[in-house]
């Protein structure tokens, strides 16, 4: 940690709870096609993947999951950012550490990152952020990492990547970025913590 230079950060599950609001996004989907909700393994998925992966494990029909692309495309997500929960300690410690720390997001999200930010008072935090979009191989290939790495032209160890899905585990393996893992013991990482608060004896001690 000595010559850590850049602290990235996983979307979903590390800097938002939103459980709720994802599963109500793609539900409302399901709804329009008659579809019955999501299962327990499909919101696990869901909940990690890209919308196009989680839409084509939904729609095993092709002519439907077409017409759910669309669909997609034409919802929109702002009432379900608006039920997104911002961690408690985020912004606290994002303000402590950035004057230390560059700071990135990378997100298998796609066209929602930008609206979560304003939408949740995050504009000005991040120097970096990158999403499924603007890669070609979302999580968990190492590409947006890699992406990351490659903007601050830092060497991988020089960045820790906070995550909370065995995706995260697998994209910063690949990378070579040491993990965080937050809030799941059962994921192999350099750290573990509870509570983003945690981060500061790790960064700022």
């Amino acid at each position: 940690m000595n010559d850590l230079k850049v602290v990235a950060f996983d979307c979903d599950g590390v800097m938002f709870d939103s459980v709720q609001s994802n599963m109500d996004y793609y539900n409302s989907i399901l709804n329009h096609f008659g579809k019955p909700q999501m299962t327990p393994d499909q919101f696990v998925h869901a909940h990690m993947h890209t919308a196009n992966e989680v839409l084509g494990n939904l729609f095993d029909d092709p002519e439907t999951l077409e017409s759910a692309h669309v669909f997609r495309k034409q919802l929109s997500y702002w009432p379900f950012i608006k039920g997104m929960k911002i961690e408690p300690d985020l912004k606290d410690l994002l303000e402590k550490i950035r004057p230390k720390y560059k700071t990135a997001i990378a997100t298998n999200r796609s066209d929602t990152m930008q609206g979560i930010i304003a939408e949740h008072g995050l504009g000005g935090y991040f120097d970096f952020v990158v999403c499924a979009l603007d890669v070609k191989n979302p999580k968990p290939h190492p590409d947006l990492l890699i992406k990351i790495v490659d903007h601050f032209r830092i060497k991988p160890y020089q960045a820790i990547y906070i995550g909370d899905s065995v995706l995260d585990e697998m994209a910063a393996k690949a990378a070579g970025i040491p993990l965080v893992s937050y809030k799941n013991k059962d994921l192999s990482a350099h750290y573990h913590i509870s509570r983003l608060k945690e981060l500061e004896k790790i960064l700022l001690d």
